[in-house]
C-alpha cells in the first residue's frame, strides 16, 4: 500500500446466508464514531467467493479503506487481497471468521444434502486461508458463547461460538487477536465487537481489556 494517509472509509463485508443489511447495525455505530461506511453484498450461495472477489477488488480499488468483515466474509476479504496485493486497504478486522477452515462446513459439504446450503462458498470454508503475509494488518474478533446452528454439524473442542471454534480463527500472522462472550450472529450486534473494531481501525491493535473482560 503506497498511500499511508489514515482511512476513515469502512467497507463491512457480510457472512454465509446473511445479506448485506446483516451489518447495519455496526455501520451506523461506525458512522457515530466518525467513520464513513459502505456496505458490501455477494451472492454467497450461487455465486460465492469467484462472483465477489472481481466485485470486491473493484470497490476497494477507489480508494484506501478499512474492512470490517463477518465469518465468510472475512476469508473472502483476505483472499482479494493475498490475490491483489496493492489493494489500498490499511487494517482489516474479521468478527467470527473461520481463517483456518470450518469443521462445520467440512462436516456439512459432506452430506449428499448440503449443496444448496454452502453452494459454491463451500470450497473456501472449507480449506481456509494460507498464513496471513499481507500489507494489511488483520485483527480477529472471536466469540465463546456456543449459540448456532453450526454445533449440529461439527465437534468443537473448546470454546465457539455455536458455529466457528475459537482455534479456527487463529490464524498466523494476525496482528491481534481477542475473543469475548458473544455468539456467531451475536457479533453482529455486539457492542464490545464494535469498540474493538473502532480501536483496531485507530490504532492497529485492539483496546486494553480489564480483569472482567470489558474494554478499558
Amino acid at each position: 500500500m503506497t498511500d499511508h494517509a489514515e482511512p476513515r472509509r469502512v467497507l463491512l463485508i457480510h457472512g454465509l446466508w446473511m445479506p448485506r443489511l446483516s451489518m447495519h447495525w455496526l455501520a451506523r455505530r461506525l458512522q457515530e464514531a466518525g467513520f464513513a461506511t459502505e456496505l458490501f453484498g455477494y451472492p454467497t450461495i450461487a455465486g460465492g467467493p469467484e462472483a465477489a472477489l472481481p466485485m470486491l477488488a473493484q470497490r476497494l480499488r477507489k480508494r484506501p479503506a478499512h474492512v470490517l468483515a463477518h465469518s465468510l466474509g472475512g476469508l473472502v476479504t483476505l483472499t482479494a487481497l493475498e490475490s491483489e496485493p496493492d489493494l489500498p486497504v490499511r487494517r482489516v478486522v474479521c468478527l467470527g471468521s473461520p481463517l483456518r477452515g470450518s469443521a462445520a462446513a467440512q462436516t456439512l459439504a459432506g452430506q449428499a444434502w448440503s449443496k444448496p446450503y454452502l453452494g459454491r462458498s463451500a470450497r473456501l470454508l472449507r480449506s481456509g486461508c494460507q498464513p496471513w503475509r499481507g500489507q494489511a494488518a488483520v485483527g480477529m474478533v472471536a466469540g465463546r458463547t456456543p449459540l448456532g446452528l453450526g454445533r449440529y454439524f461439527g465437534r468443537f473442542d473448546g470454546d465457539n461460538d455455536g458455529t466457528v471454534a475459537v482455534e479456527e480463527t487463529r490464524l498466523e500472522g494476525l496482528a491481534d487477536h481477542v475473543v469475548i462472550p458473544t455468539s456467531h450472529t451475536g457479533l453482529l450486534f455486539s457492542p464490545d465487537a464494535l469498540q474493538l473494531a473502532v480501536g483496531f481501525f485507530r490504532d492497529g491493535r485492539f483496546p486494553a481489556r480489564g480483569s472482567d473482560g470489558g474494554i478499558e
